[in-house]
């Protein structure tokens, strides 16, 4: 499986997004952008205007990640502001299968995230309309999170989903994710990984991605 990363801009410097997205532009592969509310998490981050200015001045495709109280209503317009991935909670989504649909009817890739408690099984029906599985390794909200190791079982059950259905379906983690965690979430079966403060804080944003890539890899490939 090919190995991801995509830093997140949580742990940027919001006063030089396009310095901080041109950083790691030719070291990872997307750009992850957390987009909350202050309802369906307890933090206001930022929101689809922000968005649109970004793709302006962004190399990277953003994957974006709503957690946000309404994504039915909000999803299919960052899809259709030019977001290369766009991804919806379980626990908020009203009318998940709709709003996957259109979120890959305006040109992105329809991910589906899962909060640390909610079980894989209740979803694992909608896997055909999915692009990617988002699994939170921390509970949702705040950046520098310590990883939660009780998630690696759910990695692997739905890295085996995936396998039985096939398709192109990505299994991205979100939360904690550095070099201390980073293999072994590749060993259950992860192929994109979010990481912020692991970039962001590094002196080399660039060299950190790299280095993240190189562990990844190592590990899925002994795994």
């Amino acid at each position: 499986m090919a190995i991801q990363i995509s830093p997140s801009i949580l742990s940027a410097d919001f006063a030089r997004l396009a310095d901080e997205a041109a950083a790691v532009a030719h070291s990872a592969d997307w750009l992850h952008v957390d987009v909350m509310d202050n309802h369906f998490v307890p933090n206001l981050t930022l929101g689809l205007p922000i968005v649109e200015s970004l793709l302006k001045a962004a190399a990277l495709p953003l994957d974006c990640h709503l957690m946000i109280e309404d994504p039915d209503r909000w999803a299919p317009a960052y899809a259709e502001a030019g977001a290369g991935s766009v991804t919806i909670h379980a626990e908020a989504a009203r009318a998940p299968v709709r709003t996957l649909r259109e979120i890959r009817g305006r040109g992105a890739r329809a991910g589906l995230a899962l909060n640390p408690a909610t079980p894989l099984d209740a979803y694992a029906d909608l896997a055909p309309e999915v692009d990617m599985f988002l699994l939170m390794t921390v509970e949702p909200g705040f950046g520098g999170q310590k990883f939660l190791d009780l998630v690696l079982p759910k990695i692997r059950r739905a890295r085996e989903l995936i396998g039985r259905t096939g398709g192109d379906i990505w299994l991205q983690v979100d939360g904690g994710v550095s070099g201390e965690t980073i293999e072994r979430a590749a060993e259950a079966g992860a192929d994109v990984f979010v990481a912020g403060s692991a970039v962001y804080g590094a002196g080399d944003p660039a060299a950190a991605v790299d280095a993240l890539r190189a562990q990844a890899r190592k590990a899925a490939a002994a795994g």
